[in-house]
């Protein structure tokens, strides 16, 4: 008898071009209307209205309704880690679009990850905080967390971590970073790193894109911050 979960039916989802450009759309963190995710996609409404039906069926997006309009999101966090693992292999394979635009070396140098900071950035962050034994790995769960001097760096940087302790989500993850290929950190600690970023005026998101533009200051601030070996 077959056991465990069924792969076959999240892949099928995803797999569809059309879904695969929706979900992707998404992973700014943003709530989309089905004519703006008919747009990314390059299909007629009805179509894109079957398309979410399934995605939402398949418990991939959340709707909400404000008045004429339904806006989409990712059904939470872990949908984006997987979406960033999934581009991070697809890299790796070599199944690359054929055309590049100019916004490639944008987002590879510092994007949205549904939440957090994903790239060129994010990968140094994540290395900073391990070479320094910020972070350790439980290698039997795989399983990432603070150490008791992590706990001590990120609360020097304002961010209070007891809000994030009683959360549902875990406060650290590793999430595989599609361009570099290396881990950068998600999890409730991610995203509260990205708010504290932009709080401090160190980085800020782009309108209706993914990227993050990380000022002058900022770099000086996070490569400071952030010393790498």
């Amino acid at each position: 008898m077959k056991e465990g979960p069924d792969i076959a039916q999240i892949g099928a989802l995803i797999g569809d071009p059309a879904r695969a450009n929706m979900l992707t759309a998404l992973m700014s963190g943003k709530a989309l209307t089905v004519s703006e995710l008919a747009q990314e996609a390059g299909v007629g409404l009805s179509t894109a209205s079957s398309h979410l039906t399934k995605l939402q069926d398949g418990g991939l997006l959340s709707q909400a309704k404000q008045g004429r309009h339904r806006y989409f999101t990712l059904a939470g966090p872990e949908v984006g880690e997987v979406l960033e693992a999934l581009m991070g292999l697809a890299a790796h394979q070599g199944h690359l679009r054929t055309r590049t635009g100019p916004k490639d070396p944008a987002l590879r140098a510092a994007r949205v990850c549904y939440d957090h900071l994903a790239g060129d950035m994010a990968v140094r962050i994540f290395d900073s905080l391990s070479q320094r034994d910020f972070l350790s790995l439980d290698t039997h769960t795989s399983s990432l967390a603070l150490t008791h001097e992590g706990e001590n760096f990120v609360e020097k940087l304002g961010i209070d971590l007891e809000p994030l302790k009683k959360g549902r989500r875990p406060v650290c993850r590793s999430c595989l970073d599609w361009s570099e290929r290396r881990n950068h950190l998600a999890g409730a600690l991610g995203a509260a790193l990205l708010t504290r970023f932009q709080d401090l005026g160190w980085a800020r998101r782009e309108k209706a894109s993914r990227i993050v533009q990380i000022s002058p200051a900022g770099q000086q601030e996070l490569l400071k911050v952030f010393p790498v070996a």
